[in-house]
């Protein structure tokens, strides 16, 4: 499984909800069809204010992010449980958010799906990164490096939590694991 990520980071702030990942007037779009899963991701994090965040995460007419890490303050992913909201994400080809903290719901369903790893970070790096910085995250090593400065800061170690996003997600993992019985 892939281990390295590099890329512009996109930066937001705290209390990032899921209405703001995922408008609800797109939950319609059900993710186990192809192209609505893909048209989930162009509406990835479309519901943030354009007045503080000017550079959208998918561009107009895109179907995938220029951003592969998202970088956020505390409480990523309140509000309702919806699991669209890790799944536009990684839809969008975001591989990984690094946030202060998660709301629980939106790190279980972020597991749960596969879609993407929610790190935890040791600093608050919305307060260091801008959006467009290029980062690489290590997740073996546990750390994000800026590469314009060459600093390096230390995630949370994802623990048990990783097999799981690296089989793509819970049930996956139960079948590779042979906790159910492997699909036909």
């Amino acid at each position: 499984m892939q281990s390295i990520f590099t890329g512009p980071a996109y930066v937001v702030r705290d209390n990032i909800d899921t209405d703001q990942i995922i408008p609800a007037q797109y939950l319609n779009l059900v993710p186990t069809l192809k192209e609505e899963y893909e048209k989930l991701g162009s509406y990835a994090l479309c519901g943030l204010p354009d007045s503080l965040y000017p550079a959208r995460f998918v561009k107009p007419g895109q179907l995938d992010t220029e951003y592969p890490i998202v970088v956020s303050g505390r409480n990523f992913g309140c509000g309702s449980s919806r699991e669209h909201a890790p799944i536009a994400l990684g839809s969008a080809n975001c591989h990984l958010v690094i946030a202060e903290s998660f709301a629980r719901i939106f790190f279980r369903n972020a597991i749960a799906t596969g879609e993407l790893y929610p790190c935890d970070s040791v600093d608050r790096l919305c307060d260091i990164l801008k959006t467009g910085d290029i980062v690489t995250v290590d997740l073996d090593q546990g750390t994000v490096t800026v590469q314009s400065t060459g600093k390096i800061y230390a995630l949370k170690p994802l623990g048990d939590v990783r097999p799981v996003v690296d089989a793509g997600g819970l049930f996956n993992y139960a079948r590779k694991s042979g906790l159910i019985p492997a699909s036909k």
